[in-house]
């Protein structure tokens, strides 16, 4: 209970950051995204996850042009998930350029959250792309977790793709990994490239490595 008051508030100050402190009341939409990010076919993009990006968004925000906004777009940025759907990314940014205006959030900022929903399908920000820069990095972050996180990440998401068999799995991932690794840069913000790009190659060609065997 105590984690759901605590994200409340983050969602609330956030809106309120995006729109002014005029408006709906902001815990209906809230508990409605709560509610989205605790259905039964997570494991992987849970509550925990949105908590995660949101802090990792709290450590990169100074390099964000508007991290209010980011914070908003993590908010959205997975509501919408079924592991055997492809236009996830899509489906949550249309989610968010419904649920914002009602919310009273002015049409530039909700196409803003959109843009950045939208971005997380390839994590690829243009340079200069401050806001998609620090949610991408948020997003990516357990990447970089310490080999006992990164490996319940790691069962998290096989057990969200359960019903996928483990060979088309094994090379699904693989190719992921692979499209990874062949980034320049996973991460664009200074703090991330600085530390987090190290240790997120480590762990994902460790990871493509266990495939292979």
């Amino acid at each position: 209970m105590a984690e759901s008051h605590a994200l409340r508030d983050r969602f609330t100050a956030a809106l309120d950051g995006a729109r002014g402190a005029n408006g709906p009341d902001p815990l209906p939409y809230a508990d409605n995204l709560l509610a989205r990010w605790r259905e039964p076919q997570r494991r992987y993009h849970t509550v925990a996850h949105l908590t995660a990006v949101l802090d990792h968004v709290d450590v990169l925000a100074e390099h964000a042009d508007d991290p209010q906004l980011v914070r908003l777009a993590a908010w959205f940025h997975d509501a919408v998930y079924l592991p055997d759907r492809s236009e996830n990314e899509e489906r949550s940014a249309r989610l968010a350029e419904r649920a914002l205006p009602e919310a009273g959030v002015p049409e530039s900022a909700t196409a803003e959250v959109a843009r950045l929903v939208r971005l997380t399908v390839t994590h690829a920000p243009a340079d200069g792309d401050r806001n998609g820069e620090v949610l991408c990095d948020a997003d990516l972050a357990i990447l970089a977790a310490p080999p006992a996180a990164y490996a319940a990440y790691t069962a998290a998401v096989r057990e969200e793709y359960g019903f996928v068999p483990a060979d088309a799995f094994r090379d699904g991932r693989s190719a992921i990994l692979r499209q990874l690794l062949d980034l320049p840069r996973l991460f664009r913000t200074p703090y991330g490239e600085r530390a987090w790009e190290a240790t997120a190659r480590h762990n994902l060609s460790s990871e493509l490595e266990m495939l292979s065997l």
